[in-house]
């Protein structure tokens, strides 16, 4: 058989990457210069070594059969059983400890970096881990890295004192301006790249409730001054918040300079580049520290009242790091993962809402801004997350967005976002619910015959806004939201931190240790699949609960089927605002139920999965309950579930029980 040039090509490609991975040459040379030099001391004066025993000794060292394990490629699968779907896989357990040569583009034009994690040690909160029974579910850990855009996922391994973590991830490492990019970043190219290794480490328990274990930021260059482009190292892992400064684990860990650069670098000019950086890094934050406090001393001199305004400068992050607030926000682009504004509010309320969580009882609110890479990977997270990931994906619609900062209800800090249009129109926008208000400023000094507009929005009052460029605090009499104008080029309204200050510090490179812009990922969830799965099962915990109160259960699949419409309706009007399809429902309802019987239906939304925790939430409702446990004549149970997946693993979860009956007089 023939093979086309270009697959010839890319087979040489991909044998010598595999071969620049072992380091094929120097390895050939040191047996070369070892034969040399034993054949010299038997005997100077024989002939030069031939191929054929070059090859010996090469044999008998195991070069050859470490070269032949390496270029082994998979045998064909066999043929898949009838039935079997095509995403199914000979071996889903198989550890990744080479990089792979089918799933992996490696372009021999291009240098990468492999992480691997070769396994962790004591993690000691989960020293007395229990053993799961058999079909037992049990807690696992899941890596996530994030480097320049690339993002990997390990799969999850259960949680243990020394979890067997064995993943290994291709980073590929080129510098971003033009020109550059094409080319294989040789080793100056890398040193000057100074953005960490993000790795967070997210543990799911047998619920499906997610815990950020710990957020790392690795410096790596210290593998170009590494003999043969290779170095193992252990990574101490710290707590995240209140335990910061509190170790949970250590990575076994190595990284692999694929292929191996011709000229190493020494330590001292590594230790050297990074100081230097640092030091950048540092007088930056000192010059704009020094800055922010004569500001605030200048906003403070104007009134009195200010000191007890809500003004965030900065906020802290999981790690522990004091950061100036407008750091975290940046402009976002979802790709073709998110149509419009009102949709990115829709996917930014499907993530769960946390408090962060403290150890022991009355305390005061904690407040930690996660960075994005972190929020995303746990699915979780409090209102400032929310609030800063909305704001950036309005950022990347083209909106003129803020992050507002402020009260709400009984005096509880809140953050939410604003846009404000060309024409000076103001829309508050809750990253909770994908609610939308429209602000309209009353007039204190209007007469008390004047109709005043009333407020919708459940906001109080508001201390300051900001974006990535702009940082403004309320100078106005009151911080009541109802009489705030937002015109934020008149000085007496609001202060306004210098752009050229915010830029020093927030400019894009000038924090590299903050990766803070990453790629948005598509849901892997499949929506139907996942709404007959869950569906399923609460029709068995449905029948379940019947059967205990001594009631018999007879479903109707046609009242479920109809429905669908309802739900998706929900969600449409949780998108866009817009409420449509209800006439056409109420027609099948009332077709669907005979003369003489009752309809009774119960809607409720949630953002997980868990049948049994949602089957507990619904019973919990008076409606619900009473549609559970009917009784009557002729009494038939519905339900349907429709999941609708956004990305990031982020799902919308409608569930609609019915029942109709005829009743007994």
């Amino acid at each position: 058989m023939t093979l086309p040039p270009e697959k010839i090509s890319e087979l040489k490609q991909i044998i010598h990457s595999q071969l620049s991975q072992i380091d094929i040459q120097s390895r050939i040379r040191e047996v070369l210069l070892e034969t040399i030099r034993n054949e010299e001391q038997l005997n100077r004066s024989r002939e030069p070594i031939s191929e054929e025993e070059l090859l010996e000794a090469l044999r008998q060292r195991g070069l050859v059969d470490d070269v032949m394990r390496q270029l082994q490629f998979d045998s064909i699968p066999e043929k898949p059983e009838r039935g079997k779907p095509s995403t199914h896989f000979r071996d889903k357990d198989d550890k990744v400890k080479r990089v792979p040569l089918q799933k992996a583009n490696i372009d021999p034009t291009r240098r990468y970096l492999y992480l691997q994690i070769l396994g962790g040690k004591a993690f000691l909160e989960h020293l007395q881990e229990p053993e799961p029974l058999p079909g037992q579910a049990n807690a696992t850990f899941t890596v996530h890295i994030n480097i320049r855009g690339q993002r990997f996922k390990s799969r999850p391994t259960a949680c243990a004192c020394e979890p067997d973590i064995q993943e290994g991830f291709l980073l590929e490492l080129h510098k971003e301006s033009a020109g550059d990019a094409a080319g294989m970043a040789n080793t100056t190219t890398m040193l000057s790249i100074c953005d960490p290794i993000h790795i967070v480490l997210v543990k799911t328990d047998v619920s499906g409730d997610t815990t950020l274990v710990t957020s790392h930021h690795l410096e790596w260059r210290s593998v170009l001054a590494a003999a043969n482009g290779v170095r193992n190292m252990p990574v101490e892992l710290m707590g995240v918040g209140t335990e910061s400064k509190v170790p949970v684990g250590v990575f076994e860990m190595r990284l692999e300079l694929i292929p191996t650069p011709t000229q190493l670098l020494k330590d001292d000019i590594i230790t050297a580049q990074v100081a230097l950086e640092r030091n950048r890094t540092a007088e930056r934050e000192r010059l704009f520290l020094v800055y922010a406090k004569q500001w605030w001393r200048e906003y403070l001199q104007i009134r009195a009242t200010h000191n007890n305004r809500l003004v965030k400068i900065f906020a802290q992050d999981e790690n522990g790091t004091n950061r100036p607030v407008c750091s975290y926000v940046r402009p976002r682009r979802a790709g073709r993962l998110l149509d419009t504004p009102r949709q990115a509010a829709r996917f930014v309320s499907a993530i769960g809402y946390e408090r962060t969580a403290t150890v022991g009882s009355g305390v005061a609110r904690v407040e930690l801004w996660s960075s994005m890479h972190a929020f995303v990977c746990k699915n979780k997270g409090d209102c400032e997350d929310h609030a800063v990931l909305l704001c950036n994906l309005l950022l990347g619609f083209g909106l003129n967005a803020f992050v507002c900062v402020g009260t709400k209800g009984k005096g509880a800090a809140h953050a939410w976002v604003m846009t404000l249009s060309p024409e000076g129109m103001v829309t508050f926008w809750e990253s909770l619910t994908a609610q939308r208000y429209i602000h309209r400023p009353i007039n204190p000094d209007d007469p008390p015959a004047e109709p005043q507009p009333q407020p919708t929005y459940p906001y109080r009052t508001i201390g300051c806004v900001f974006n990535h460029q702009h940082f403004y605090a309320n100078s106005q009499p009151s911080d009541a939201v109802e009489l705030c104008r937002f015109d934020f080029y008149n000085e007496s309204l609001w202060k306004a931190m210098s752009a050229d200050a915010i830029h020093s510090v927030c400019a894009l490179g000038n924090q590299p240790s903050w990766p803070n812009v990453i790629p948005l990922i598509p849901s892997s969830v499949d929506p139907a699949l996942a709404s007959n799965e869950l569906e399923l099962q609460l029709r068995a915990l449905t029948t379940e609960h019947r059967r205990d109160m001594g009631l018999t259960c007879v479903w109707d699949d046609e009242l479920s089927y109809l429905l669908s419409p309802a739900l998706a309706a929900y969600e449409l009007e949780r998108t866009t605002g817009l409420t449509a399809g209800n006439e056409e429902f109420q027609q099948s309802i009332r077709r669907a139920v005979p003369d003489g019987h009752t309809f009774k239906g119960f809607p409720i939304q949630f953002l997980h999965r868990n049948p049994r925790r949602a089957f507990a939430t619904c019973l919990r409702s008076p409606v619900c309950e009473e549609i559970l446990s009917c009784r009557g004549d002729h009494v038939r149970i519905a339900v349907r579930v429709r999941v609708f997946t956004y990305p990031e693993s982020s799902h919308a979860v409608w569930v609609m029980f019915a029942c109709k009956y005829k009743s007994i007089l």
